[in-house]
């Protein structure tokens, strides 16, 4: 489920890019390090430079504009993201990218050989900006691709082109995936180079069952018509999933004999395992177990090795892309919450497994893992689950520490060079803009970068203030709060609370961006608002799996009363006029506010909804299924949990907000509340966005309508200023 941060437009994006030069590894092949680990790679004004990590300095053209110049053209090519092959002397070139519903993975791609000088267009004879996650085999003599659900490779020293599938369509897909799998599993790139570059491992998606939403685009020709959208909704079947491996000559698939129903099943992850064996992360359909497989590429023969339950669900593998191995690849690291905390195991091919993180924390993610120096390193936050730093463990497992300055207390993140002794390192915080810089590990001694960036010149960095409240029921939330400008203790001021609420997304975090709310036209404090945010159960926030996973068959109901418990609190204050109480949120964030207002309208007075789910029955399978169970045993659930249930209990004022060419949370989640609403004679506004999508972005203008809509509603409804 896309979440969306409270933002002001254009600002935080700005400063939060500034320095850095990684990109998600399904989007793109990440930051390009030299071979020494000490220099890496980037697009800087439509040239290729290196730099020296270490030192501040000029930069080295590595490909010049000239040289990105096809032959016949004036300008070279704008490129989206690049590789290089593993001895350097090509480079593989993403240009003219198209979206495929969230990333412009889609496009064209060149290689340029630097060492007989010639840019060179993969895939000719392919539809413009048709090919997808082109890779270079081991030895760099092959790229491989997928263009329009078929997998292709192409020989460099003389461009012939191999088809490798023949049967691809737009729902039998081939070397990527369908809607729900990039959505809900962050699945995109579909296939593997073997080690040997002599054939492909790839995911092959059979969504020839699965029903289309038909989005009706009513403005852009005289006579409406539909856009159609793959979309298994919550107790249709998922697309069924296999995983095969074909000759790089081409010839037939030999497809991995996986035990289970290929529908009644997930295959989110997939890498080689060696020349001649895969490792397969498989899920049931309710998400609740997890096994670990190893293929045979040769046989299709398939042995599970490992599995893990859970009362709730368990987790697809962090990033989808890689494995995390050890020990020349006789074992593995795998996180698992298995102790009540998210620990870090290694697990070897029998399925024996170590703990390597022991202790009452949770480790949030895997950074890099260093055999050389007997080290990983990965991000958590013992102690405040609003901050994540740097930490290290011996791979033998033991005592972790902490890597990250103390005075650098807030949001850090880390890019790690593949020696594991330099990082590109960016630090902010909610008082403080972000500053990136290049540190020594482990010692954490800068040696490049650090200036703060400048202010701009309007710009006000809120003064965020971080709390704790606990509720009636005795749980502990973590909050945040600005106060008005001239705030005066003895006025009473409207207090607008941000919220999400659902387990994709934290909104209570020490980094710089929080406390801003990038649709409010003007300045939230200076016109005399309270803004605040509280962070319920079930959010990914690191405070143990209990914290997190009791939303289990409960969104809707436990999220809902953490946040009104806990407002309750808030209110308590004496400085806040509980006349004038807001709530406002996006997609999940939407879902909660309507909830809010309907369950708990002695509390909410007036809220925003966009995107939301109104009724969790129309949501896709994969994300509401993982939190909420299956049908037709927990049907009562969805039901239940679902703000539909509850639209004849609205009192306070409502704006309903949502796109109607949203691919994601459909628009007939708004009309199916607009009919109850209706039904129940409960007046509301609302504002439909014409074929824009769950961003509500698309359209001149629509940024600046969608601000002055909110603000005007919230104005209006909850007035500003202290009384």
């Amino acid at each position: 489920m896309i979440q969306h941060t409270v933002r002001q437009a254009g600002v935080v994006a700005a400063f939060l890019l500034a320095g850095t030069s990684a990109a998600w590894a399904q989007v793109g092949p990440g930051t390009q390090w030299t071979k020494d680990g000490y220099g890496y790679l980037r697009v800087e004004k439509d040239e290729i430079v290196q730099l020296d990590a270490r030192k501040t300095g000029q930069p080295t053209t590595i490909l010049s504009k000239q040289q990105l110049t096809p032959q016949g053209a004036t300008e070279p090519l704008k490129v989206r993201r690049f590789s290089l092959s593993d001895d350097g002397k090509l480079v593989l070139l993403n240009t003219n990218t198209k979206k495929v519903w969230r990333y412009d993975t889609r496009g064209d791609y060149w290689v340029y050989n630097r060492n007989s000088k010639q840019l060179s267009q993969l895939g000719k004879g392919r539809p413009e900006s048709s090919l997808m996650f082109a890779k270079f085999s081991p030895d760099g003599s092959k790229v491989a691709y997928v263009s329009e659900h078929n997998l292709y490779v192409e020989n460099l020293a003389d461009h012939a082109i191999t088809q490798l599938t023949q049967d691809g369509t737009d729902r039998l897909i081939n070397g990527t995936f369908d809607w729900v799998y990039e959505e809900e599993l962050d699945c995109r790139d579909g296939f593997r180079w073997a080690p040997n570059g002599q054939s492909l491992a790839y995911w092959q998606l059979d969504a020839t069952k699965t029903r289309n939403y038909l989005m009706l685009n009513t403005t852009e020709q005289l006579y409406p018509y539909t856009v159609p959208v793959e979309y298994p909704v919550v107790g249709q079947d998922p697309s069924r999933a296999r995983i095969g491996v074909v000759a790089v000559a081409g010839g037939a698939t030999k497809w991995m004999d996986i035990p289970g129903d290929a529908v009644q099943h997930y295959l989110p992850r997939m890498e080689w395992a060696g020349p001649s064996e895969l490792i397969v992360q498989q899920l049931n359909r309710r998400q609740n177990e997890s096994n670990i497989i190893l293929a045979n590429t040769t046989t299709g023969a398939a042995k599970p090795i490992y599995s893990e339950t859970d009362k709730a669900w368990v987790d697809a593998k962090d990033g989808a892309v890689g494995w995390n191995w050890i020990d020349h690849e006789k074992s593995f690291v795998w996180a698992s919450e298995k102790d009540g905390w998210r620990h870090l195991y290694a697990i070897d091919r029998t399925g024996k497994e170590k703990l390597l993180t022991p202790g009452n924390y949770d480790v949030i993610s895997v950074e890099t893992i260093s055999e050389p120096t007997g080290t990983i390193y990965f991000m958590a936050s013992p102690a405040n689950a609003t901050q994540t730093y740097l930490y290290k463990v011996a791979l033998k497992g033991g005592k972790a520490e902490r890597v990250t300055p103390a005075a650098q207390a807030g949001s850090n993140s880390y890019d790690i060079s593949p020696n594991g002794k330099i990082a590109l390192h960016t630090y902010s915080s909610a008082a403080s803009l972000p500053v990136a810089d290049v540190v020594s590990l482990p010692a954490h001694q800068r040696l490049s970068g650090g200036e703060t960036p400048p202010t701009p010149a309007g710009f006000k960095v809120p003064k965020t203030e971080f709390f704790q409240v606990k509720t009636a029921d005795g749980v502990t939330l973590d909050g945040w709060m600005v106060k008005p400008t001239n705030f005066d203790p003895k006025k009473k001021y409207p207090i607008v609370f941000y919220v999400y609420g659902e387990p994709a997304s934290q909104t209570v975090t020490d980094r710089f961006g929080t406390g801003l709310n990038r649709l409010y036209q003007g300045n939230m404090a200076d016109d005399g608002y309270i803004y605040a945010s509280l962070e319920n159960r079930g959010a990914p926030a690191p405070r143990g799996r209990e914290f997190r996973k009791a939303i289990y068959h409960n969104i809707g109901s436990l999220n809902i009363r953490d946040q009104a418990l806990g407002a309750q609190e808030v209110l308590k204050n004496s400085y806040v006029d509980t006349s004038r109480v807001a709530v406002w949120g996006w997609s999940g964030g939407g879902s909660s506010t309507l909830s809010l207002l309907m369950q708990y309208p002695k509390i909410y007075k007036t809220g925003i909804s966009i995107a939301a789910v109104d009724n969790q029955l129309n949501y896709d399978n994969i994300y509401q299924e993982r939190y909420m169970g299956l049908l037709p045993e927990d049907k009562h659930y969805f039901v239940d949990n679902s703000p539909l249930a509850h639209a004849k209990d609205l009192r306070g004022n409502l704006l309903l907000i949502h796109g109607t060419g949203d691919d994601n949370v459909h628009y007939n989640n708004a009309e199916q509340m607009i009919n109850e609403l209706i039904k129940n004679n409960k007046t509301f506004q609302l504002m439909s966005y014409p074929n824009r999508s769950h961003s509500i972005s698309e359209g001149e203008g629509t940024g600046r309508h969608l601000g002055s809509t909110y603000t005007k509603f919230l104005k209006e409804n909850c007035p500003p200023g202290g009384r």
